[in-house]
C-alpha cells in the first residue's frame, strides 16, 4: 500500500465509524419529526376536521412557537414533570486536509524558505468532546485528540501558513494527547431569558442575558476570544492562518495550539467583556509551557458589542494583548551580530520583555445566510514571534454565503483576502540573513507585504459530513518579492457528531 494513501483511508474509516454511530440518532430525529408533523386524532379516534390545515403547516407553525406554554392538566391530575437538562455530553470530530502546492520560480532559497518544487502535504485529526454537568452552572470537559501530518516545506516559508490544522505539530505517526481539560462556571445575574445552543464543549439550555462565566484549565485561547462567526475554525471555514484569527496578535499557545489559563467573561444584553491570563511556552513555539504565570504570561482583554443593521445581526470586537516572557529582540540581535560577526540570531539575546498587540474585528450579516467579516491587527514588532504566525501588521476581509440561495442549504461558499506585513526591525533582521521560527530566505532584497487570496466551497453531503474544495493564491511568500507567487489547492473531509 502506498504510504501516502494511508491517512486518507484512516480518515474515511473514522468518518464511517462516526456516521454509523450517528445514524440511529439521525433516524430517531427523523421519526420524531414525522410524528410531530402528523395531526393528533381527536378523542375516540375521529379523523381531523375537513378544514384542518395540512400537517406540513402544523409542523411549520410549531417550529416558530418553541416557547408555547403547555396546556394545564385536567383537574385532579398532576402536571407532567419537565424534562431535566442533560448532565453529560459526548461529541466527536475528524478532519482530513490534503493540499498540493504547485512549483514556482525563485532566484534563491534559504533555510526557512518555501521550496520551489511541487509538494503535497496533509493533516488528519480526530477529537472527542466529553463533558459532564454535575449541577446547574458548572461544566467539566475533557478532549483527547490525535494528529497525524506531513508538512509542506517543513511548515516554513510563509507568513500566513496554508493549513490551520498544521498548528498542531504532528508527524507521520499518529500522536495522541490531551487537547483540553477545563471547567466552566456560569452565574446567572438576571436580565432577559436567553438560550445557549449545544455544541462541542458547550451545554445547551436556558440562561440569562446578564451572566458571569469563569473558565479555567487547559484549553485554547481561541475557545474564548475572537469568536468570529465566519472565519474562526480551519476545520470548517478558511484554512489559512492569516484568516482563521488575528494574524498579528501572537496569541499564547504551545506548538499544538493549546495552553493553560483562566478567563472571566461578563455578558450584559448586547455587550460582552472578557479578560484572561494564559501560560506561554518556555521556548518560542515550544511544546512545554511555563507554569510560572506570575513571571511569564500572556494577558488578553476583549470588548464585544452585538447590534443589528437593517434587521440583520452583527458584532464588533476590540482586543488587546500583552505577552511578557523571555524573547529576543531584533535590534539586540542585530547589535550582537555587528559586534561579534555572523548572522543575527534572536535566540542568542533572549531576555524578559513585553510584546503588545491590538486587534479589531467585525462580522455582519447583510442577508440571511450571507455575512461579511474583517479583521485589523498589529503588534509592536520589536521581538520575535513567540507562539503564532510571523506577522506584525495584518488586515483581512471576506464573505461567507450559505447555499440556500442555490437550493443547497448547508453548503457554504467563502472567499477572503489578507495582507500581512512586517515591522522595520523584523525586515532589517531578515535582510542580513536572520532566521525566524517560520520564515527566513537568507536575504530580503525586495520586501513586499504578503498577500493571500483564499476561496472554498463546502458541500454538506449529508448530515454530519462536509466535503470542501479550497484554493489559495499567495503573492510575495515570506514577504519576498523575488519569490513566488504560490498556488495551493486543497480538499478537506470533515465529520462531526452529533
Amino acid at each position: 500500500m502506498d504510504p501516502r494513501t494511508r491517512p486518507l483511508l484512516l480518515a474515511l474509516s473514522l468518518c464511517s465509524l462516526a456516521l454509523a454511530a450517528g445514524a440511529p440518532a439521525a433516524r430517531a430525529e427523523e421519526r420524531a419529526e414525522e410524528r410531530a408533523a402528523a395531526p393528533a386524532p381527536e378523542a375516540g379516534g375521529a379523523p381531523p376536521p375537513a378544514d384542518a390545515p395540512p400537517a406540513s403547516e402544523i409542523a411549520l407553525a410549531r417550529s416558530f412557537t418553541p416557547f408555547t406554554p403547555r396546556p394545564a392538566p385536567p383537574p385532579g391530575e398532576a402536571a407532567a414533570p419537565a424534562e431535566p437538562p442533560a448532565w453529560w455530553s459526548v461529541g466527536f470530530q475528524s478532519t482530513y486536509v490534503l493540499q498540493r502546492k504547485a512549483g514556482f520560480q525563485a532566484p534563491y532559497t534559504g533555510p526557512n524558505s518555501l521550496t520551489t518544487a511541487p509538494e503535497t502535504g496533509y493533516t488528519l485529526s480526530a477529537t472527542a468532546f466529553l463533558g459532564v454537568r454535575p449541577w446547574s452552572g458548572l461544566e467539566l470537559f475533557f478532549d483527547p485528540e490525535t494528529i497525524q501530518s506531513q508538512d509542506i516545506s517543513h511548515l516554513s516559508g510563509l507568513g500566513g501558513l496554508s493549513n490551520g490544522e498544521n498548528q498542531k505539530s504532528g508527524g507521520p505517526i499518529p500522536t495522541l494527547y490531551r487537547a483540553r481539560v477545563f471547567l466552566r462556571q456560569t452565574v446567572d445575574l438576571g436580565g432577559e431569558a436567553a438560550t445557549l445552543e449545544a455544541g462541542p464543549n458547550q451545554f445547551g439550555g436556558a440562561t440569562r442575558s446578564r451572566r458571569l462565566v469563569v473558565t479555567a484549565g487547559n484549553f485554547s485561547w481561541g475557545d474564548v476570544f475572537d469568536g468570529n462567526a465566519f472565519s474562526h475554525d480551519p476545520r470548517t471555514q478558511f484554512l489559512n492562518w492569516a484568516l482563521m484569527s488575528y494574524g498579528a496578535t501572537d496569541y499564547p499557545a504551545d506548538v499544538r495550539g493549546y495552553t493553560w489559563g483562566i478567563t472571566v467573561e461578563y455578558y450584559q444584553e448586547n455587550w460582552a467583556f472578557r479578560a484572561g491570563r494564559f501560560a506561554e511556552p518556555i521556548e518560542s513555539n515550544g511544546l512545554a509551557l511555563d507554569a510560572h504565570v506570575l513571571d511569564h504570561y500572556s494577558d488578553t482583554v476583549e470588548i464585544e458589542h452585538g447590534h443589528t443593521v437593517l434587521g440583520q445581526p452583527g458584532k464588533v470586537r476590540v482586543l488587546g494583548i500583552r505577552n511578557f516572557t523571555r524573547m529576543g529582540s531584533f535590534r539586540d540581535a542585530l547589535r550582537y551580530a555587528a559586534a561579534n560577526g555572523g548572522a543575527p540570531d534572536v535566540a542568542s539575546v533572549r531576555r524578559d520583555q513585553a510584546k503588545y498587540g491590538l486587534g479589531v474585528s467585525f462580522e455582519q450579516n447583510v442577508l440571511p445566510g450571507v455575512g461579511l467579516f474583517g479583521r485589523l491587527s498589529f503588534n509592536d514588532g520589536r521581538t520575535e514571534t513567540y507562539s503564532y504566525a510571523e506577522i506584525e501588521r495584518a488586515v483581512a476581509a471576506g464573505a461567507s454565503v450559505d447555499g440556500r440561495y442555490w437550493r443547497r442549504p448547508g453548503d457554504t461558499l467563502g472567499f477572503a483576502w489578507a495582507l500581512d506585513a512586517l515591522s522595520d526591525d523584523h525586515r532589517a533582521y531578515l535582510g542580513v540573513g536572520g532566521l525566524g521560527f517560520l520564515i527566513g530566505d537568507g536575504r530580503l532584497d525586495r520586501y513586499r507585504p504578503e498577500q493571500i487570496l483564499e476561496a472554498y466551497y463546502s458541500v454538506n453531503a449529508f448530515k454530519g459530513f462536509w466535503l470542501t474544495f479550497d484554493a489559495q493564491h499567495i503573492a510575495n511568500p515570506a514577504y519576498n518579492a523575488d519569490r513566488g507567487p504560490v498556488n495551493v489547492a486543497g480538499v478537506r473531509l470533515h465529520v462531526e457528531y452529533p
